[in-house]
């Protein structure tokens, strides 16, 4: 069983068990989450879409833990004019355990 739920304005794929990283979300670690807006459940070959989701729908996950994720270095340059500039960003993360998918 799986399902496609849209958390914080990305889709995921999810499933029972599964850890996955999302955009941070609000909450402490070891708590626990619902998201409602599920638009795809697959169940043993049975497809439920939603128009946009799915009715009674809820993934249930865990907050395992908040982290940040590589540096990305943004340099800019004009040639032959002396014009240069860098900047780095971190994104930060959760990461999160999927504990139940209920329709």
């Amino acid at each position: 069983m799986y399902a496609i739920v849209n958390i914080a304005g990305q889709q995921f794929k999810v499933a029972k068990d599964q850890q996955l990283f999302v955009h941070r979300l609000q909450g402490d670690e070891g708590a626990s989450i619902e998201f409602d807006n599920v638009l795809l459940v697959a169940n043993d070959g049975k497809f439920t879409v939603g128009t946009p989701a799915v009715k009674g729908a809820k993934v249930s996950a865990k907050i395992v833990s908040h982290l940040k994720g590589d540096k990305v270095i943004v340099f800019h340059k004009k040639r032959r004019k002396g014009y240069k500039k860098k900047n780095g960003h971190r994104q930060s993360f959760t990461k999160i355990q999927i504990d139940s998918i209920t329709v």
